[in-house]
């Protein structure tokens, strides 16, 4: 890229982060320090405010890096990514959002020990939600990374690990001074900015080929090199049985994975009430299904207006997609409008990646602080000292987090978003569906769904063909290729949910139908909810 494109795109980046820094130290200074203030917020936010919120959450550097790149270098395989993410949504609404904001106070822990012994319970949930949430912290650290070297012109290998850990620096102090208040007005800055430099590069595009979609469609098939078949499913996923078990494997991840994610289910506390958590997800849905039909735009229009060997060129894995697209539209690499245009949507990714990266990181260090330091510590943890805690978690985790960005620097952001999900999936989500609706579930039912689905997932992964086994691979020069599915989801979500019913029927502990009742009253109705 030109000087003109660093300078502007570089001033955008600070300006951001002199916003959000700004946001945090106002915050920080009218904290009042409890544990409902830094992990909740103080439940003062509107269901639009939080709605927006939500939306910042989860449209991550995954869904506008990632999925665009995967459409105009894949076609029709690519946009499945954005037909699971939205989808998920659903089963958040219908299944998880009231229930879980009645039974709960912070974490997705809180819901399962409301009926089961709290320290096996507390310690599994807390290791899983920290899991995941380092698994999805390095999506963002890749996508960092990748911006970073776009802008440097590919040379700036130094330049893509400092970005990293300065990504990690910044997650750390958002959290650790903020806390959740100032994590979620970050979230709805960076939504109001994503959507509005997505809507601008989508009527863009259309108005390329003069508002006929058909017209763009074909363009980008014909400019693929693939024909008709990059508009048919099978290009990435189709080529043998093993390909198309990957394809389910994925879309089982990414549907069910949404309600298991962490950072999603901690927003739900940051309301006043079950209804307003309900409200903020029809805001979220209605946000971020916009959102994903303009990626999908966007994604062919990569593959038509740049192509995908340019694509491909510039990045392996598809990340850089939308910020050529938008050098394209704005005039060319050497025009104000390209470098203009270039440049705000390389800060707006950028913004996406940092205000990602703090919500995540807030979760994760609240699971270190409420369920593992609280359960390890029961009789002398105090509100004060666990919010002390969580913020020595959140330097910890954002120290592993920058160490597992810097490796994984050259995979697709959203198929490492992918991972996440499965393991989600595989690990919370079923304890969350049994603690909600299984009358009969015991302690050790939980603690092995848990664990049931998390250790499989993981395994899976390190023998998959993610880690080692093809030039693609984390570590292309060996071979420990054993399981050949990329995405673990298809094996290990059934496993999770076999290993909670195995534990329970195994138990000899008596399921505790008292608190069972009043955890079910309290789930549908609120009565008694924090």
């Amino acid at each position: 890229m030109t000087v003109d494109h660093q300078t502007l795109s570089l001033l955008l980046f600070s300006v951001f982060v002199a916003i959000t820094l700004a946001i945090t130290a106002w915050v920080g200074r009218n904290r009042r320090g409890s544990a409902e203030e830094f992990y909740a917020g103080g439940r003062l936010f509107t269901p639009m405010e939080n709605g927006f919120a939500i939306a910042g959450d989860y449209m991550s550097a995954a869904s506008f890096l990632g999925i665009s790149g995967l459409i105009a270098l894949f076609g029709y395989d690519g946009l499945l990514y954005s037909v699971g993410f939205l989808v998920a949504w659903l089963v958040v609404l219908f299944l998880v959002a009231e229930l879980v904001r009645n039974c709960g106070r912070f974490t997705l822990a809180d819901v399962v020990a409301a009926r089961m012994r709290e320290r096996p319970v507390r310690i599994a949930a807390g290791t899983s939600s920290v899991t995941v949430s380092v698994l999805y912290l390095v999506a963002q650290m890749v996508g960092a990374g990748t911006l970073v070297a776009l802008l440097l012109g590919g040379k700036g290998e130094g330049a893509q690990a400092w970005t990293v850990i300065g990504v990690g620096a910044l997650m750390v102090i958002y959290v650790s001074l903020g806390g959740m208040r100032a994590t979620t007005w970050i979230q709805i800055v960076k939504s109001v900015l994503l959507l509005g430099g997505t809507i601008a590069l989508t009527v863009l595009v259309l108005l390329r080929f003069h508002g006929d979609f058909d017209q763009l469609l074909l363009t980008a098939a014909e400019r693929s090199g693939h024909g008709d078949a990059f508009l048919a499913p099978g290009l990435k996923y189709g080529g043998d049985w093993t390909a198309r078990l990957d394809f389910i494997s994925l879309g089982l991840a990414l549907v069910l994975g949404t309600a298991g994610l962490p950072h999603i289910l901690s927003r739900f506390y940051t309301v006043p009430t079950a209804r307003a958590a309900r409200r903020s997800v029809v805001w979220a849905i209605g946000l971020i299904g916009g959102f994903y039909l303009m990626t999908i735009v966007l994604g062919f229009g990569a593959a038509a207006i740049v192509g995908p060997e340019a694509v491909r060129g510039s990045n392996a894995a598809g990340n850089t997609a939308v910020p050529l697209l938008a050098l394209d539209l704005g005039g060319g690499e050497n025009s104000t409008g390209g470098t203009v245009l270039f440049a705000v949507v390389a800060a707006i990714a950028f913004a996406t990646i940092l205000a990602v990266v703090a919500g995540i990181t807030l979760a994760s260090s609240a699971s270190v602080a409420h369920d593992l330091y609280a359960s390890l510590r029961r009789r002398h943890a105090k509100p004060r000292s666990e919010v002390a805690v969580a913020r020595v978690a959140a330097v910890g985790i954002g120290v592993v987090a920058i160490g597992l960005g810097l490796l994984a620097r050259d995979l697709n952001v959203a198929f490492l978003v992918g991972l996440a999900f499965a393991v989600a999936a595989s690990a919370n989500l079923p304890v969350l569906l049994y603690s909600l609706f299984w009358r009969d579930f015991t302690t050790r039912g939980a603690v092995w769904a848990v664990y049931g689905g998390l250790i499989p997932a993981l395994v899976l992964v390190l023998l998959s063909p993610v880690v080692s086994g093809s030039p693609e691979s984390l570590f292309p020069d060996v071979d420990f290729q054993y399981f050949p599915l990329q995405n673990p989801g298809l094996v290990s979500i059934p496993l999770g949910f076999i290993a909670g019913w195995l534990g329970t029927v195994t138990s000899a502990e008596a399921p505790d139908e008292a608190k069972h009742a009043e955890t079910e009253v309290r789930s549908l109705t609120g009565a008694g909810a924090v």
